[in-house]
């Protein structure tokens, strides 16, 4: 089984967007194999299906005056940021061709990074009840994904020379007795994006049983 990865480097939230709409209606069309897309955005928060208003801190108005977006998506989950320095993923993928079990998939995904982690020298790991990938009380690895007709769009959002600051402006996927961090924090200096970028890629592969073949803008 074949995975095209599409490395695109900074990519404005609303232009992610219709990226990832355009990939979904090819993969339902069967005209592309299953695609992971592997980006970075300027500073946006974005709103789940779930998200609670009181959870976004300051208001919609100031953030976008600051220099953020502000998005309503229809990813499950609460609030969360990305920005320069997070590793955001949006796999693409035709869940009929793996397993048709959203709760597997989530696992799956947690699994790729707790593996990324270590190869890192990082120990992390899940959290009972909660989504994502932790060390100790804190979140590295935010997940929150879509499904319709078992294809998958959103995805994950990997803190990885992230400024934590900006969190700070949310109550993090709506969870106020839990931090977040970063692997830049964790290992205390920065973090090559192309090397870590590289380790997700391949336990993409592992975890999936996918063959990852780099691929340009199809």
């Amino acid at each position: 089984m074949i995975c095209r990865v599409e490395q695109l480097g900074r990519v404005g939230y609303a232009e992610g967007l219709a990226l990832q709409k355009e990939r979904v209606a090819r993969r339902k069309a069967l005209a592309i194999p299953d695609t992971l897309i592997l980006l970075e955005h300027p500073h946006v928060y974005t709103l789940g299906r779930n998200a609670r208003r009181e959870n976004l801190l300051i208001a919609p108005e100031a953030l976008r005056k600051s220099g953020a977006q502000v998005y309503e998506i229809d990813r499950g989950g609460d609030v969360t940021y990305h920005g320069p320095g997070q590793l955001v993923g949006y796999p693409i993928f035709d869940l009929t061709g793996l397993r048709r079990d959203i709760a597997w998939y989530m696992r799956s995904l947690e699994e790729v990074f707790i593996q990324v982690a270590k190869e890192l020298g990082v120990q992390a790991q899940r959290t009972p009840g909660l989504t994502g990938v932790w060390v100790g009380d804190e979140k590295l690895v935010a997940l929150g994904v879509h499904v319709s007709r078992w294809i998958t769009s959103h995805g994950f959002a990997f803190n990885v020379n992230t400024d934590l600051a900006y969190f700070n402006a949310i109550v993090p996927c709506g969870i106020r007795d839990k931090g977040v961090t970063s692997l830049a924090r964790l290992l205390g200096k920065p973090a090559d994006m192309p090397e870590v970028a590289g380790h997700v890629v391949r336990q993409f592969g592992e975890v999936f049983g996918m063959e990852m073949q780099a691929g340009a803008d199809l």
